[in-house]
């Protein structure tokens, strides 16, 4: 979009000039995240591990002090665990295929909804992925106000994340609570509790299913693939992206591995 260059716009008109060309790429954005869902004969599928090399980081474990509904949350220190390493598997990271555009459908939640758990002041599960849409935030600790704060991330690609917030809102009692996961322009979600400062989880919320979050041993599987040349990413919050090139041929497997160590650190 092109504005004029006389200077008698009236504010109103410039304002509303200056929106429109700032929806042009948000627009673009929209369209090339578009993702199709469709029936995949002979789908293929990729594989692999995730695993840490060399030294942990000193603060790969934060000890927080619990200072508050110590009946519930304990007492003494919580253990953030920022780098979960486990005999060279790295925890807690994701895999997901880059800007797929068309394949299987999303599969029905565990528990038939996207659902993140506040239960002894911790968030159940620590990572997972998310179809972006509807989610339930379930309190289920009795007398405690849980304030949950989910934000995207953006710019984790290029190493300078700012966060900007989804949601915000405080759960003074036990139950249920439904709000949406929208990104706009990031798949990358971070949640922790503003009444808790030792309570965090991450999400992914990608346009398609492609997307999984390694299993305890640092292992990952993704199927139904159809076939064709695509770019595998995999993502630690700490650490940041790796890529991988990756061929997937009809009803093959294609293997994946990735190495993260304490010099990825952003």
């Amino acid at each position: 979009m092109i504005l004029p260059k006389s200077t008698s716009l009236t504010p109103k008109l410039a304002l509303a000039a200056a929106l429109a060309f700032a929806m042009v790429p948000v627009a673009e954005a929209a369209k090339r995240d578009k993702y199709t869902e469709m029936s995949v004969a002979d789908g293929g599928s990729v594989s692999g591990m995730v695993s840490f090399e060399g030294d942990l980081p000193a603060d790969a474990v934060e000890k927080i002090k619990i200072t508050k509904n110590n009946d519930v949350c304990g007492d003494g220190d919580r253990d953030v665990v920022w780098v979960d390493v486990q005999d060279g598997a790295l925890r807690g990271a994701f895999v997901f295929i880059e800007k797929i555009k068309e394949g299987k459908a999303w599969e029905q939640p565990e528990f038939g909804e996207y659902l993140v758990t506040q239960e002894k002041c911790r968030f159940t599960p620590w990572a997972q992925v998310v179809r972006p849409g509807p989610i339930i935030i379930r309190n289920s600790d009795e007398g405690v106000l849980h304030n949950i704060n989910a934000r995207e991330m953006i710019g984790v690609a290029k190493g300078r994340v700012v966060k900007k917030t989804l949601f915000n809102f405080g759960q003074p009692e036990t139950g249920d609570i439904s709000d949406k996961i929208k990104p706009r322009r990031s798949s990358y979600i971070a949640i922790n509790c503003e009444a808790h400062n030792f309570m965090f989880g991450f999400m992914m919320a990608p346009t398609h299913p492609y997307a999984v979050v390694v299993g305890e041993d640092g292992s990952f599987s993704i199927d139904d693939i159809p076939p064709g040349d695509y770019t595998l990413v995999a993502w630690h919050p700490r650490y940041g992206l790796k890529e991988a090139d990756i061929s997937v041929a009809a009803s093959g497997a294609a293997e994946a591995n990735f190495t993260f160590s304490d010099a990825d650190a952003k």
